[in-house]
């Protein structure tokens, strides 16, 4: 009877006939002919015994043959096989499907490629400071970038999914360009898409080492329900790098993050340090208005907020806003 290939528990040396120096078959002694016992095989070129009868290595703790030229323990395979080494000596790896990686490429390549640009459009059509940021990229790149950010800019109001696959055209080309992902953050802004917008102004803060879209990324992480995220961007360093349109922006998202956390009256406080009052018509002007009309109202005090509405529709022309609706259910009388 052959020896046992498994070790005992103990950790002594293999249970059966012969063990530990034992007559093998036919009575011989151990190394001697024995066939069954431990060094009775061929002997392995660098001298030392095998432990099988083909003359194969065993170099497993567990007595079981490898099935590889190293002498490691082959993979095993779902199916229970030992699987093939690669030629090149890597770790074997399934294959990806080929309809999968075909896909993927034709994916890319979608993004790659952008919606249409018209004839008419122009490279020179981009703001000059913008054409400027691009001047690194050899020339035929630089033009197919700047046209996709003109498209870009020019759909972001009326249709931003598609102005958002432009950036995104833009970008497969230029990725490392601060530029272009400022453009990939403001479309997918345009399009809800809060996480992405986020984490390309970030992309493009790192690039350029400014905070201009502060404000739009603090709004990002107020819609993402981290208003503690967005209260953070108030701060100097970042104020003393926007412009005052920016930092009244910034004032107005951060007081809608004061009144997600209930802090009405450290919103109205933060709004009231801005120029409410002013005769200006910049597009900040409703949104700051119906901002304080909107902690007012969250903090119970309906007169002065219906008072603020109607401020605001006296300055959105644009219809930037919903005042006029707040307004009509707040103080159905006939309005002017």
């Amino acid at each position: 009877m052959a020896e046992s290939r498994n070790p005992r528990r103990d950790g002594g040396k293999p249970a059966g006939r012969g063990a530990g120096g034992g007559a093998g078959r036919g009575g011989k002694p151990a190394g001697q002919g024995g066939r069954d016992q431990r060094g009775s095989g061929t002997p392995r070129r660098d001298g030392k015994p095998t432990d099988r009868r083909d003359g194969k290595a065993t170099d497993r703790r567990d007595g079981k043959p490898t099935d590889r030229r190293d002498g490691k323990p082959a993979s095993a395979r779902r199916d229970g096989k030992p699987q093939t080494p690669r030629r090149d000596g890597k770790p074997y790896e399934a294959r990806r499907d080929r309809r999968q990686e075909e896909g993927d490429r034709t994916a890319a390549q979608r993004i790659y490629d952008g919606p249409p640009i018209p004839d008419d459009v122009s490279a020179k059509d981009l703001d000059k400071h913008a054409r400027q940021a691009l001047q690194a990229l050899p020339e035929k790149l630089a033009e197919k970038v700047a046209r996709h950010l003109v498209m870009a800019g020019l759909l972001m109001v009326e249709d931003p999914e598609t102005a958002h696959l432009h950036a995104l055209a833009a970008r497969a080309r230029a990725t490392r360009t601060g530029l272009v992902r400022e453009a990939c953050g403001e479309t997918a802004y345009a399009c809800g898409k809060w996480a992405e917008a986020l984490s390309e102004f970030r992309a493009a803060r790192r690039m350029t080492g400014g905070y201009i879209y502060a404000p739009m990324m603090a709004d990002c992480e107020r819609a993402l329900k981290r208003p503690d995220k967005a209260i953070a961007y108030d701060t100097t360093e970042i104020r003393s790098q926007l412009d005052d349109a920016g930092q009244i922006e910034l004032s107005i998202v951060v007081a809608g993050a004061r009144r997600d956390q209930g802090q009405y009256e450290a919103a109205i406080r933060l709004l009231e340090t801005e120029p409410l009052h002013t005769k200006g018509r910049g597009d900040w002007v409703p949104r700051l208005r119906y901002a304080y009309a909107d902690s007012l109202l969250a903090a119970g005090r309906k007169d002065e907020a219906v008072e603020w509405f109607h401020r605001t529709v006296a300055v959105d022309g644009n219809k930037q806003t919903d005042a006029e609706e707040r307004l009509a259910e707040l103080d159905p009388r006939p309005q002017d």
